[in-house]
Protein backbone atom coordinates (compact mmCIF):
# COMPACT_ATOMS: atom_id res chain seq x y z
CA UNK A 1 0.00 0.00 0.00
CA UNK A 2 1.15 3.50 -0.80
CA UNK A 3 1.67 5.67 2.29
CA UNK A 4 0.90 8.86 0.33
CA UNK A 5 -2.82 8.50 1.12
CA UNK A 6 -2.03 9.10 4.82
CA UNK A 7 0.27 12.11 4.27
CA UNK A 8 -0.51 15.48 5.85
CA UNK A 9 1.20 17.80 3.39
CA UNK A 10 3.84 20.27 4.51
CA UNK A 11 1.36 23.12 3.96
CA UNK A 12 -0.95 21.58 6.61
CA UNK A 13 1.79 20.98 9.19
CA UNK A 14 3.34 23.30 11.76
CA UNK A 15 7.15 23.25 11.62
CA UNK A 16 10.08 25.52 12.42
CA UNK A 17 13.22 26.35 10.52
CA UNK A 18 16.61 25.38 11.91
CA UNK A 19 17.53 29.07 12.22
CA UNK A 20 14.34 29.87 14.16
CA UNK A 21 14.87 30.81 17.78
CA UNK A 22 14.06 28.70 20.80
CA UNK A 23 11.37 31.22 21.67
CA UNK A 24 9.74 30.87 18.25
CA UNK A 25 9.74 27.08 18.61
CA UNK A 26 8.19 27.26 22.07
CA UNK A 27 5.51 29.65 20.83
CA UNK A 28 4.66 27.37 17.89
CA UNK A 29 4.51 24.30 20.15
CA UNK A 30 2.21 26.15 22.54
CA UNK A 31 0.01 27.71 19.86
CA UNK A 32 -0.69 24.34 18.22
CA UNK A 33 -0.67 22.40 21.50
CA UNK A 34 1.98 19.99 20.16
CA UNK A 35 4.63 18.08 22.07
CA UNK A 36 7.00 17.80 19.09
CA UNK A 37 7.51 19.64 15.83
CA UNK A 38 9.60 19.03 12.67
CA UNK A 39 12.63 21.21 11.96
CA UNK A 40 13.54 21.96 8.36
CA UNK A 41 16.22 23.97 6.56
CA UNK A 42 15.25 27.05 4.57
CA UNK A 43 15.93 24.94 1.46
CA UNK A 44 13.17 22.54 2.56
CA UNK A 45 15.43 19.69 3.70
CA UNK A 46 14.31 17.76 6.78
CA UNK A 47 16.75 18.39 9.66
CA UNK A 48 15.10 16.73 12.66
CA UNK A 49 12.38 17.08 15.25
CA UNK A 50 12.38 18.90 18.57
CA UNK A 51 10.10 18.23 21.49
CA UNK A 52 8.87 20.34 24.37
CA UNK A 53 11.19 18.26 26.57
CA UNK A 54 14.19 19.18 24.42
CA UNK A 55 13.28 22.84 24.91
CA UNK A 56 12.77 22.44 28.64
CA UNK A 57 16.07 20.67 29.26
CA UNK A 58 17.93 23.18 27.08
CA UNK A 59 16.47 26.01 29.17
CA UNK A 60 17.43 24.25 32.41
CA UNK A 61 20.93 23.26 31.26
CA UNK A 62 21.69 26.78 30.03
CA UNK A 63 20.02 28.56 32.96
CA UNK A 64 17.68 30.49 30.66
CA UNK A 65 14.88 32.00 32.75
CA UNK A 66 13.74 34.84 30.50
CA UNK A 67 11.88 34.35 27.23
CA UNK A 68 13.82 37.24 25.72
CA UNK A 69 17.01 35.31 26.38
CA UNK A 70 15.51 32.35 24.51
CA UNK A 71 15.71 34.50 21.37
CA UNK A 72 19.50 34.07 21.43
CA UNK A 73 19.45 30.32 20.80
CA UNK A 74 18.72 28.81 17.38
CA UNK A 75 16.65 25.64 17.20
CA UNK A 76 19.52 23.75 15.54
CA UNK A 77 21.32 23.81 18.94
CA UNK A 78 18.52 21.71 20.46
CA UNK A 79 18.34 18.88 17.95
CA UNK A 80 18.93 15.32 19.12
CA UNK A 81 20.21 13.55 16.00
CA UNK A 82 19.19 9.99 16.81
CA UNK A 83 15.43 10.57 17.16
CA UNK A 84 12.54 10.91 14.73
CA UNK A 85 14.05 9.33 11.67
CA UNK A 86 11.95 10.17 8.61
CA UNK A 87 10.49 7.67 6.18
CA UNK A 88 10.84 8.02 2.45
CA UNK A 89 7.67 8.70 0.49
CA UNK A 90 8.25 5.39 -1.34
CA UNK A 91 8.40 3.43 1.95
CA UNK A 92 6.10 0.55 2.72
CA UNK A 93 3.42 0.46 5.37
CA UNK A 94 5.72 -1.81 7.43
CA UNK A 95 8.39 0.93 7.52
CA UNK A 96 5.74 3.42 8.56
CA UNK A 97 4.38 1.19 11.30
CA UNK A 98 7.82 0.88 12.87
CA UNK A 99 7.96 4.68 13.10
CA UNK A 100 4.50 5.34 14.55
CA UNK A 101 4.70 2.67 17.21
CA UNK A 102 6.54 4.96 19.62
CA UNK A 103 5.93 8.44 18.18
CA UNK A 104 2.87 10.60 17.51
CA UNK A 105 3.99 11.27 13.95
CA UNK A 106 6.59 10.25 11.39
CA UNK A 107 8.22 12.85 9.12
CA UNK A 108 8.09 12.00 5.40
CA UNK A 109 10.82 13.00 2.95
CA UNK A 110 11.43 12.52 -0.75
CA UNK A 111 14.54 11.09 -2.39
CA UNK A 112 16.44 14.35 -1.84
CA UNK A 113 15.57 14.44 1.89
CA UNK A 114 13.14 17.30 1.28
CA UNK A 115 10.40 17.51 3.90
CA UNK A 116 7.04 16.54 2.39
CA UNK A 117 4.89 16.38 5.53
CA UNK A 118 4.00 13.97 8.31
CA UNK A 119 1.90 10.88 8.89
CA UNK A 120 0.27 10.77 12.29
CA UNK A 121 -0.25 7.69 14.44
CA UNK A 122 -3.95 8.57 14.64
CA UNK A 123 -4.33 8.46 10.85
CA UNK A 124 -2.53 5.10 10.64
CA UNK A 125 -4.76 3.64 13.34
CA UNK A 126 -7.90 4.98 11.65
CA UNK A 127 -6.77 3.51 8.32
CA UNK A 128 -6.28 0.04 9.80
CA UNK A 129 -9.46 0.23 11.86
CA UNK A 130 -11.48 1.10 8.74
CA UNK A 131 -9.79 -1.63 6.72
CA UNK A 132 -10.60 -4.28 9.35
CA UNK A 133 -14.15 -3.16 10.10
CA UNK A 134 -17.23 -4.03 8.00
CA UNK A 135 -18.77 -1.01 6.26
CA UNK A 136 -21.67 -0.56 8.69
CA UNK A 137 -19.44 -0.69 11.74
CA UNK A 138 -16.90 1.73 10.17
CA UNK A 139 -19.33 4.66 10.48
CA UNK A 140 -19.88 3.89 14.17
CA UNK A 141 -16.13 3.57 14.72
CA UNK A 142 -15.52 6.93 13.07
CA UNK A 143 -18.00 8.55 15.45
CA UNK A 144 -16.29 6.88 18.42
CA UNK A 145 -12.79 8.07 17.49
CA UNK A 146 -13.87 11.58 16.55
CA UNK A 147 -13.57 11.79 12.77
Amino acid sequence: MNIVILLKHKSQVAYVYEDSTLRQALEKLRTHNYTAIPVIARSGEYIGTISDGDCLWFLVDNNVCDMRAAENYPVKNLLVKERHHPVNIASTMQDLLAGVMDKNFVPVVDGRNMFMGIITRKDVLKHFANAQTPAGEAADLKKDIGS
